[in-house]
């Protein structure tokens, strides 16, 4: 279980390799979650609002696989389950294409190939989502048991994309909370805020 970048989602065909735009790797927004998981989680005081500070240190991808890990002990199983169901969901990617009318011998031939040269790094895309997604949900939780009413970044992509999957999940929960996520302008620069009715 080795969480590192992979890459933006592969579009794969009987033609060649591409990469789409726009569906980047999870792994790219994967420290964002986890510093604002840290951020509100550790925090001893009552506080209700978080704004991420710039200087918040990095992290490498042990340490982020660490922390992750500390909240969800038994994740390499869960992980392993549902890493098992995605190899079935590629394995019969390529029975289709063996038993597809539209495509001639070579063409399946190609295409088969091409799936087979990208099979690990469809994987790695597959498990750096299911750490985020398990980061995410741990967010959610901590936003309700402190009672979290504010959360403020920067307003760049990765950003507002966390804040936005935060939002979602949030939503969706068992105890679905409303929020607003919008943009807002202080002091010439520009930020993203979630704002969660925490009120219960």
């Amino acid at each position: 279980m080795i969480l590192k970048y992979a890459g933006p989602k592969p579009m794969i065909s009987e033609h060649g390799i591409s990469f789409k735009d726009g569906k980047e790797d999870k792994y790219v927004y994967l420290m964002i979650a986890i510093q604002i998981l840290q951020a509100i989680d550790h925090d001893t005081s009552v506080h209700s609002d978080y704004e991420y500070d710039t200087n918040t240190k990095r992290l490498n991808d042990e340490q982020m696989q660490e922390i992750i890990l500390s909240y969800h002990p038994n994740l390499e199983s869960i992980m392993n389950k549902e890493i098992n169901n995605y190899l079935v969901h590629l394995d019969n990617e390529i029975q289709d294409i063996k038993k597809s009318p539209i495509f001639s011998p070579i063409e399946k031939e190609a295409y088969m190939g091409n799936l087979k040269i990208m099979k690990e790094y469809k994987i790695q895309r597959a498990k750096n989502k299911i750490f985020y997604m398990h980061c995410i949900d741990t967010v959610v939780d901590v936003i309700k048991q402190r009672k979290i009413k504010k959360i403020l970044t920067p307003f760049y992509e990765k950003f507002w994309h966390t804040l936005q999957t935060i939002q979602g999940h949030l939503a969706n929960s068992k105890r679905g909370l409303k929020s607003d996520l919008k943009v807002i302008t202080n002091e010439g620069k520009m930020y993203s805020v979630l704002i969660i009715d925490n009120n219960y």
